[in-house]
């Protein structure tokens, strides 16, 4: 099969990812990772009420895990993939380039979680039931925001032909667009593996698990949680063999291998050790409002009616 068969029979690429309403950038990129953001929310906001949360308290949290959760994700990016901004000929400023891409998921759950915690603090609510509620919610936007490596012809693995191949091009990543050839046509590098929609479809498998799972078994103290940490890092395992783009390794294998087994060997530690010192599901009953005072422990109210 030549290049030019090989491109038809494939998933075709965007070979534009930034449009220009005047002089303001609109980049898919962000659109992706916002769409994501909101179905997150939505979804988390409606399951945490059905749990028995108070209406309207994962906004007033997004506040704070959201902007934490997009500093995290982009300080891990540059953490692990420092050459481009501090190696040599490396330009410092374009660590701040956030919308050229590079967010690692890593770093969004690690000060995302520490943004959640703050804003359940203010918000006088538990975080581990409020990680319940977002654990789908966070899947799905992970997906979503996989779309926009699509847009930026990113995160694809190694070549290949078959009929799910991905078409790819060569990328100006500061122009977010493909180069152009000779003959004013986009430059078509091949067809890869694609393994942003691999990713895209293990998020939306292990939402569905997650969802399916809480409701079964009634997840609680943080169990569904670990649960969607627990079969994301496994998807992210063998997504991470596929993928050809550069990165650090270890021993031979991508950082993000190594990560992914570690997170997944402490979440699953850790949802055991939840189900066996408090087996069940959290009743959050009325949540107090912001600055009052907490309900009463079991069985105050009763002493309190029986004296």
């Amino acid at each position: 099969m030549s290049l030019g068969e090989a491109a038809l029979a494939a998933i075709p690429s965007p070979t534009q990812g930034v449009w220009h309403l005047g002089p303001v950038p609109i980049r898919a990129y962000a659109l992706c990772i916002i769409a994501g953001i909101l179905v997150a929310a939505w979804l988390t906001e409606r399951r945490y009420v059905q749990r028995g949360g108070r209406p309207g308290v994962i906004n007033q949290i997004a506040t704070w895990a959201v902007p934490f959760g997009v500093i995290g994700a982009r300080l891990y990016h540059v953490a692990t993939s420092w050459q481009p901004y501090f190696g040599p000929g490396g330009n410092p400023v374009k660590a701040l380039y956030i919308w050229e891409g590079g967010m690692g998921v890593w770093g969004a759950i690690a000060l995302g979680a520490l943004g959640a915690w703050i804003g359940a603090r203010r918000a006088g609510v538990a975080l581990p039931p409020l990680a319940d509620a977002a654990a789908p919610g966070i899947l799905l936007a992970q997906g979503i925001g996989r779309l926009g490596n699509w847009f930026n012809n990113e995160v694809y693995g190694g070549p290949t032909d078959l009929p799910w191949a991905l078409t790819i091009h060569e990328w100006d990543q500061g122009a977010g667009r493909a180069v152009l050839g000779p003959d004013g046509q986009p430059v078509v590098l091949g067809t890869f593996h694609p393994a942003f929609l691999y990713e895209l479809l293990w998020t939306f498998a292990a939402a569905a698990v997650v969802i399916w799972a809480d409701r079964r078994f009634r997840l609680g103290h943080g169990r569904a949680f670990g649960l969607y940490v627990v079969l994301y890092t496994l998807g992210r395992l063998w997504i991470e063999t596929l993928r050809i783009d550069e990165a650090n390794t270890v021993l031979g294998l991508r950082l993000n291998i190594w990560t992914s087994v570690i997170v997944c060997a402490m979440a699953a530690a850790l949802t055991v050790w939840s189900a066996r010192r408090h087996p069940g599901r959290e009743d959050l009953g009325p949540d107090p409002e912001p600055g009052g005072a907490p309900p009463p422990a079991d069985g105050a109210s009763a002493r309190t009616a029986a004296g």
